[in-house]
């Protein structure tokens, strides 16, 4: 597989790059329909939204790295090469979600329309991992551990991505393929959820993570290139983590929180 979408000869571009950025278009896309709907201020979501991209690509690298430390600490020309695949999607999360509540408490905003940003912020981001997790098909990286050409056809998985699967000789389960069309079916679900008239602020981004968390508990199982903390694998625990705070959100949100569709 070709990780090199464009050579311009002086520079090239790779098709994990221009995923992530597509990822981000598209997730900015709906996030301007949305807020339309929902008549939120456009000019203070966006200068946010601005903020908001950029530190979650350093926490998603940060993350990363951390993680990796010993090969970076070695290569330490290797860190900025995002291009060459490693963001971490937890580490995107927080540092989104957190540069999005800390940027609202300083411009003195509501509680409820924090938690409304968020909202609107997850399904921008389950829209750009279903697009970004193509990035790593591309890389032939974030891959499940052997599996046979048979067993992939049964699944009607394209022929493509079966090809890009077999990697010197070894065909690989496309875990990114897997986790893709798990995020669709979460973004199906919270797209027909936020026109509830009834549905609370908070109830879209709990329900996005505990939908991902439980997605990824189970992709992790599959990967063998798995962040690792001592025995365990990083990922899982996170997922854990990140789903029981998703329950107590939305418990929380049913009984106290403000409206979500409220204009």
């Amino acid at each position: 597989m070709n990780r090199v979408a464009i050579d311009l000869g002086f520079i090239e571009i790779y098709w994990y790059s221009l995923t992530m950025l597509c990822g981000v278009l598209f997730g900015c896309l709906f996030a301007y329909f949305e807020i339309k709907r929902l008549k939120v201020d456009k000019e203070y979501f966006f200068n946010m939204i601005f903020y908001t991209i950029i530190f979650a690509f350093l926490g998603a690298r940060l993350y990363y790295v951390l993680f990796n430390l010993d090969y970076y600490l070695n290569n330490l020309i290797e860190i900025p090469a995002v291009w060459h695949g490693g963001l971490a999607i937890h580490g995107g999360i927080i540092g989104g979600a957190l540069t999005i509540v800390f940027y609202s408490i300083k411009h003195k905003k509501k509680f409820n329309d924090i938690i409304r940003y968020l909202d609107i912020s997850s399904i921008g981001i389950i829209i750009g991992q279903i697009i970004g997790r193509w990035g790593n098909f591309f890389n032939g990286e974030a891959h499940g551990g052997e599996t046979t050409r048979l067993f992939l056809e049964k699944l009607y998985i394209p022929k493509f991505i079966i090809d890009g699967m077999t990697i010197e000789g070894v065909v690989y389960h496309p875990t990114f393929l897997y986790e893709s069309v798990l995020n669709l079916i979460g973004l199906i679900v919270l797209l027909i959820i936020r026109k509830n008239k009834n549905i609370k602020c908070g109830m879209l981004v709990s329900f996005y993570l505990m939908w991902y968390s439980i997605v990824r508990f189970f992709i992790e199982s599959m990967r063998t290139d798995s962040l690792m903390l001592f025995s365990l694998k990083m990922a899982q625990v996170i997922s854990i983590v990140l789903f029981i705070v998703g329950l107590i959100m939305f418990i929380y949100s049913y009984k106290k929180n403000d409206n979500y569709n409220r204009k």
